[in-house]
């Protein structure tokens, strides 16, 4: 390994030491007692969920609670909004307007923290435990400007942890961060089946029968996440004289699944964020809803499945610009056998990303559900359902892929020095 990668290896592993070191500093003023009491009773439905996705934050009250979905939520918000709006779609093309952008999605990353810090904050305020006594040991609105700075501070350092990783380090900062507070959870969740099989809370062959799954899943994402459709691509001969002492690429690579897992990642923000409101309410009728739509019910599932195939389809637009690479074909002088350049090869583009889509939507959409289905009436936790899964191994392979194409880079970068 050349030191380069080493360096950004450490940058990338040092940050995320500091987001589960945050994990573990308590928001002040709360009886964690009664919030422990609270947590075990609540661990399959929308909350273990969110606690899930926090590294267990939540469960411990940590400044970190809320993690980094308010930003995600923000970021859908603005992508929308940009995909509505052309003028907010030409700034986040150009370098300054792509600041301005990134800039308005921290500013509505704050407000969105605070109306979620309020909300848990009140619904703190109603909690009680066996014994009656109140989760808050302070006076409510002192406890309520606390909690609303302390996570306000949380969330705002795992979005600088986020994108410093993504500027310094190796891979994706948001999705490293769900991805380790995932991982970290998983020892946890493995000890309590163990315990669940030694007291016969648990059969045996369900263990045998979630592993099977498990690996199952595993291979299913593994085969469709290296999938691709390479579009070939010729080139006149003027090109290939100019360029033959380099190689040029001659075909298109369209990977099947275009939208990672961004997908799975927007829709799990966007159902936690009304169900973990709520769930903290104290209102019938709030909880009678928050049952409705709890976690493995058929409506959490199906407003799963549909809002993950409108995630691929909307995240793959804009991931995937075709006229972008149709312009790039004709100005080196490449083109598609049997299709003529310009329109015609934007919209062919076009064409078989939206084919490849529709089965990686459906592809994301079953893998997220189906596989929590079966693993959730088998009595095991949301750590081996089809989303932690999905983004473990995706995370991973992108790690993996970026740290071999910086090997190569640096490669590159060595026989350039030494005159190869």
């Amino acid at each position: 390994m050349s030191n380069p990668l080493v360096h950004k290896i450490m940058i990338t592993l040092g940050f995320l030491l500091v987001y589960r070191v945050l994990a573990y500093i308590p928001t002040p003023g709360v009886d964690f007692e009664v919030i422990k009491h609270f947590f075990d009773t609540n661990t399959n439905n929308a909350l273990g969920l969110a606690n899930m996705f926090s590294g267990n934050a939540i469960s411990r009250l940590s400044i970190i609670s809320l993690g980094v979905m308010p930003y995600i939520t923000a970021s859908i918000v603005m992508e929308l909004l940009a995909a509505t709006f052309p003028a907010l779609a030409q700034m986040k093309k150009e370098r300054d307007g792509m600041q301005k952008y990134m800039q308005i999605i921290r500013y509505f990353t704050i407000f969105i923290t605070v109306v979620q810090a309020i909300g848990v904050s009140m619904g703190l305020q109603n909690m009680t435990g066996k014994g009656g006594q109140s989760a808050i040991i302070i006076d409510p609105i002192i406890f309520t400007v606390i909690a609303v700075f302390s996570m306000l501070t949380g969330t705002m350092l795992l979005m600088w942890i986020g994108e410093q990783i993504t500027q310094k380090g190796i891979g994706n900062g948001i999705s490293l961060i769900i991805f380790s507070g995932i991982v970290s959870g998983i020892p946890s969740a493995i000890s309590h089946t163990v315990t669940s099989v030694n007291t016969g809370e648990m059969n045996p062959l369900s263990v045998i029968a979630i592993l099977a799954i498990m690996v199952i899943t595993i291979l299913a994402i593994i085969y469709v996440e290296l999938g691709e459709r390479r579009v070939p691509i010729s080139y006149s001969r003027k090109t290939i004289v100019q360029n033959q002492h380099r190689r040029v690429m001659n075909y298109i690579p369209i990977k099947v699944n275009l939208s990672g897992v961004i997908p799975p990642i927007f829709a799990s923000a966007v159902m936690m964020f009304p169900l973990t409101m709520l769930q903290s309410s104290k209102n019938e009728w709030a909880l009678k809803i928050a049952d409705l739509l709890a976690p493995g019910g058929i409506i959490f599932n199906v407003a799963t499945f549909l809002m993950i195939i409108f995630f691929a389809f909307f995240y793959a637009s804009i991931a995937f610009n075709s006229k972008d690479i149709s312009d790039n074909l004709k100005r080196q002088g490449g083109f598609i056998p049997g299709i003529r350049p310009g329109e015609h090869t934007k919209d062919f583009l076009n064409e078989v990303a939206s084919r490849l889509t529709g089965f990686g939507s459906f592809y994301l959409a079953v893998i997220s559900t189906v596989p929590f289905i079966f693993v959730n009436g088998l009595g095991a936790s949301f750590y081996f359902g089809g989303t932690a899964i999905l983004i473990v191994v995706q995370v991973a392979m992108d790690m993996m892929r970026k740290i071999e194409a910086q090997r190569i880079m640096n490669k590159y970068d060595i026989l350039g020095h030494v005159g190869f």
